[in-house]
């Protein structure tokens, strides 16, 4: 889907929904995974992208027997989208997927966005994901992170 917030191309998805996106629709992947899941097969049919994968638990508090997203996975998503915007206009399209596409994909996207136009209030960036994923949740820990290493003081 095309944004009016940054100029290129933006998705959320969940993993059901990686089938609709391939055939080169997409040239940036940020993909956010369980620890414990395998790798999508449907990245085969993208051809040439750019992808991060991270892997950590949708939680937002440390808990036992599971990852939770730190600081630096954070500063990962936050490089990732730096390297995106130094990238020519006409060849971007991110698409951002987590399990569902509704928590941690969509607080990377905020977060990214946030980054992008530090001119617009975080409301805004808030707002384009919603544009773009009606069901969203963005993770608390992730966004209170990416808050901090922004400045934005919440």
């Amino acid at each position: 889907m095309a944004s009016d917030f940054v100029p290129f191309g933006l998705t959320v998805c969940g993993l059901s929904e990686l089938c609709n996106f391939g055939g080169g629709k997409v040239s940036h992947v940020l993909s956010i995974l369980d620890p414990e899941m395998t790798e999508p097969s449907e990245f085969g049919d993208y051809g040439e992208h750019e992808r991060l994968e991270l892997r950590f638990h949708d939680i937002i508090e440390p808990t036992r027997g599971q990852i939770a997203p730190e600081r630096s996975d954070v500063e990962r998503i936050l490089a990732f989208g730096r390297d995106l915007l130094a990238e020519p206009v006409d060849c971007r399209h991110l698409l951002v997927h987590c399990h569902a596409g509704v928590s941690r994909s969509t607080a990377a996207l905020t977060m990214i966005l946030a980054q992008a136009r530090p001119d617009l209030p975080a409301a805004d960036a808030v707002g384009a994901v919603v544009a773009i994923r009606a069901q969203t949740w963005p993770n608390l820990r992730m966004i209170e992170f990416a808050d901090d290493i922004l400045g934005r003081n919440g």
